[in-house]
């Protein structure tokens, strides 16, 4: 036998052997519709049905690791995970660390605000006295770090508890992503007001090792299929229906 073709056979094995890998993925489960469990405590959401999509497209078997939002991009760089996908913008600050996919969905900033408050736009949180809650790690706190200067800006690792500090009168704002913001408004409507007009627009995407480059190339061509499949209008309606329906009738452009 010549030798070229015992090397293409452990090629080709190496190549069945990587595809048959399970992929990884990413996310943290407390962030409902998008990452969030069931009564039984099984993976749902927008987050997971697209992962399970990505999976089936790559015909590999779906892993999804549960990890703290902050620690998502760590476990990332030393391979504990392939990729993310767990409503990650795509920020100039992870970039940096970070590959991403094209992106899959637009959002924006938006303010949860106490009812007792004054706040009424962005230009009213940094001034002396204010009190804004932000999630560690998310984009929200960024723009925190770099835009309020005045304000007493409180970093927590629950959006739970981010909320309650609004709701209980003690933050004047909570600035997170705008179906967030909707959420819990919803949740505390007597206590709090929803200011959904985007503080700043942003894109989620998903978060990849720089130089992995063929994962992204398989990844940026299935969310080209899928989004013209259909599939994210139906992840919407199945998961987003209300919201999607609030949106419109207040002219605040939606997600997908």
């Amino acid at each position: 036998m010549r030798p070229w073709p015992l090397l293409f056979v452990l090629l080709l094995a190496t190549t069945l052997a990587a595809a048959a890998e399970p992929l990884r993925v990413g996310m943290e489960l407390s962030y409902p519709p998008f990452e969030m469990t069931d009564q039984a405590g099984n993976p749902t959401g927008v987050s997971v049905r697209l992962a399970e999509a990505l999976a089936a497209d790559l015909g590999r078997q779906l892993v999804i690791e549960n990890v703290a939002f902050d620690g998502l991009i760590p476990a990332l760089k030393t391979g504990k995970i392939d990729c993310i996908i767990s409503s990650m913008t795509a920020s100039p600050e992870r970039a940096r660390s970070i590959a991403f996919s094209e992106p899959y969905l637009k959002t924006g900033l938006a303010m949860l605000v106490a009812t007792k408050s004054s706040v009424q736009s962005a230009a009213d949180l940094d001034t002396p006295g204010r009190a804004v809650v932000v999630k560690k790690g998310t984009t929200g706190h960024q723009y925190a770090a770099t835009a309020l200067k005045q304000a007493r800006v409180l970093v927590l690792d629950k959006e739970s508890a981010a909320v309650m500090e609004v709701a209980q009168g003690k933050a004047d704002a909570f600035i997170y992503d705008a179906i967030s913001v909707y959420h819990s408004h919803v949740r505390h409507p007597d206590t709090t007001r929803a200011l959904l007009r985007p503080l700043r627009e942003e894109s989620w995407a998903v978060g990849l090792r720089r130089g992995d480059d063929a994962l992204k190339r398989q990844i940026d061509e299935f969310l080209h299929r899928f989004r013209a499949a259909g599939g994210f209008e139906r992840l919407g309606d199945e998961f987003l229906a209300a919201e999607k329906a609030f949106f419109e009738r207040e002219g605040i452009p939606f997600y997908f």
